[in-house]
């Protein structure tokens, strides 16, 4: 019995990785013990603390501005510039290019641009581009939508899918104009009054 106990209190000690110090003549005794658990956990506290500030600053380029949530409610906008945040997921940051001319093309696409020229492709685009005149001719009409965002707050969070919103809408304004205007007016002298209606109505 005496050997039975002595055996289950060697396992325990090699367990929990104390060992006995000793092990007789020429022994090596039980593996040493592993990190404290007090280094272990200041340790992970150190990671912590150093991730939260690392993640506390945020930097907003010219062209943008930064939309803050606390706890998903909008709080504010920042300017360009380093800014501070609280961590841990209580702020949150979206970006959004508030400088830059955007635009959606109608009819086709650009498919390379390099500053001397661009090249362009109509292909599979027809759903886009023909349309039908007041005076029942298929018109094939392409045109280019430019914009800013000027509201992130709007942009971001008024519409589900503000980008196919525009799409929608400007398509839209563009089949009805030309279908209220002769063929071949659409393709000549209506053209800058097309454009003008298109951008107040689309505003």
């Amino acid at each position: 019995m005496n050997t039975a106990n002595e055996q289950l209190g060697a396992l325990l000690r090699a367990v929990r990785g104390t060992g006995d110090g000793g092990g007789g003549k020429g022994g090596h005794g039980a593996a040493g013990p592993g990190l404290p658990t007090g280094v272990i956990v200041g340790g992970v506290i150190a990671l912590l603390i150093a991730w939260s500030v690392l993640s506390s600053f945020y930097t907003v380029q010219p062209e943008e501005r930064a939309v803050i949530k606390r706890f998903g409610k909008v709080i504010g906008i920042s300017d360009p510039g380093l800014h501070f945040k609280l961590p841990l997921g209580i702020d949150r940051v979206e970006l959004v290019k508030t400088e830059r001319v955007l635009k959606q093309e109608f009819g086709f696409r650009t498919i390379s641009a390099d500053g001397q020229r661009s090249e362009y492709s109509a292909e599979d685009r027809a759903d886009e581009s023909l349309m039908l005149s007041g005076d029942l001719n298929i018109i094939d009409v392409e045109w280019v939508v430019q914009y800013r965002i000027a509201d992130p707050i709007k942009y971001l969070y008024n519409q589900r899918n503000p980008e196919g919103s525009l799409r929608d809408l400007s398509e839209s304004v563009m089949r009805r104009a030309v279908g209220n205007r002769l063929g071949s007016d659409v393709l000549t002298t209506a053209r800058v009054e097309i454009a003008d209606l298109a951008r107040e109505e689309i505003q």
